[in-house]
């Protein structure tokens, strides 16, 4: 396995990106947006520069890396001559579908075809191809290039020898591959989304507020972020939309999502994305300043 082609130049897609070029292999960029690539590639330089100010890599790696990814804006031209595509789309079950059907179209049937997906059916996915076998899950953790873990999730139709390549590939690239079944939110936001919920539903019921919460989840816990500061780093709509499909999946209340995050993406109060979640981020990314409507 020599191309990987990776569609959507976004946060996660182009951590991706990074990751494969990295590790020597030459990376097709795709996003229908030619400003989503260029902001993709500035991304992917800046976490460069950051890695060789650390001493973990040169300015040699870095352009290596940069040299290995080519941009394009078209999904057919993209996917010519590809061993793997890794789509890295938004978490919109529609959209992926719509992907998937292209990609269908465009490959051969040899190639391997994973979704970055981190909650949405794999079966589902696989059912819109032909050769559904070849259908896998690769969900990587933000940020890509950081993060060792990988969740390699087999849908119910993905064959042995597919899910044995993909693990093996993720330790080529350096990371951890843990295998799970296709099951809403597979395993990692299974547990970690309701408690981002939970935590969101004390913040609404006024039990606390979002320092306190935060701080009794780190200090008490001992994780490296707390719970309110972690969905505003993932996007509060990404967490209402995986709520959204294990809520769907398992008809169960519990993991209906707090009426406080269904308003706050409503409001436009993503977090990190844009500006304000449950904390400000008009002066720094970092977790700093609340949010003046949790004060």
């Amino acid at each position: 396995m020599k191309t990987i082609a990776v569609i959507g130049a976004g946060t996660m897609g182009n951590g991706i990106a990074h990751t494969f070029a990295q590790s020597g292999f030459t990376v097709k960029l795709i996003d229908v947006s030619e400003k989503s690539l260029d902001k993709g590639m500035a991304t992917i330089a800046a976490n460069l520069d950051r890695m060789i100010a650390k001493g973990s890599i040169t300015q040699e790696d870095k352009a290596k890396t940069i040299t290995n990814i080519i941009t394009y804006t078209d999904i057919k031209d993209g996917v010519v001559g590809v061993d793997l595509v890794v789509e890295a789309a938004t978490e919109n079950v529609e959209l992926k579908l719509n992907i998937f059907k292209q990609l269908n179209e465009a490959c051969s049937h040899n190639t391997i075809l994973a979704t970055n997906t981190s909650s949405i059916s794999i079966t589902q996915i696989g059912a819109v191809v032909a050769h559904p076998e070849r259908v896998i899950g690769m969900h990587f953790m933000n940020p890509v290039p950081i993060m060792k873990l990988v969740e390699i999730i087999r849908g119910y139709n993905t064959s042995d020898e597919v899910t044995k390549i993909i693990m093996n590939l993720s330790e080529k690239l350096g990371k951890t591959p843990v295998e799970v079944n296709d099951y809403p939110g597979f395993v990692a936001n299974r547990i970690l989304m309701p408690m981002i919920n939970e935590a969101i539903e004390t913040l609404y019921n006024k039990v606390a507020g979002v320092y306190e919460i935060d701080t009794v989840m780190k200090l008490g816990m001992g994780h490296p972020m707390g719970p309110l500061q972690l969905a505003d780093f993932i996007g509060l709509d990404v967490c209402l939309a995986i709520l959204n499909v294990m809520y769907d999946g398992f008809k169960n209340p519990k993991y209906a999502p707090c009426p406080l995050l269904v308003n706050m993406v409503r409001a436009g109060k993503m977090g990190v994305k844009s500006g304000e979640g449950f904390y400000d981020y008009s002066e720094s990314k970092k977790a700093e300043k609340i949010s003046k409507q949790f004060i």
